[in-house]
């Protein structure tokens, strides 16, 4: 399964978001993250298991003050990831 977060872009925002699923022993499977427009946002895919802790990991995320936005992505597939480190 895919996230997609719109977070804002500032030092420590990476890790906020990475603690949250570290401290509920969720694993990320793959990150990528690019900055959006002028760079003050960016935009994040997470990789990450389907389970049923999912839907709470994204209650969580969307309550954090760095992102911005939090939707699933099931249109994407892991292939996005393969192709960001083929570059």
């Amino acid at each position: 399964m895919i996230l997609e977060l719109r977070v804002r872009n500032h030092p420590g925002a990476m890790s906020h978001i990475t603690g949250l699923f570290a401290r509920r022993a969720f694993n990320l499977d793959s990150i990528l993250c690019t900055p959006v427009g002028d760079g003050a946002e960016s935009r994040m895919l997470l990789q990450v298991a389907d389970t049923p802790r999912l839907a709470q990991s994204e209650r969580q995320l969307e309550k954090l003050h760095d992102v911005l936005a939090v939707r699933l992505r099931p249109d994407l597939t892991s292939r996005v990831f393969q192709t960001a480190t083929d570059v």
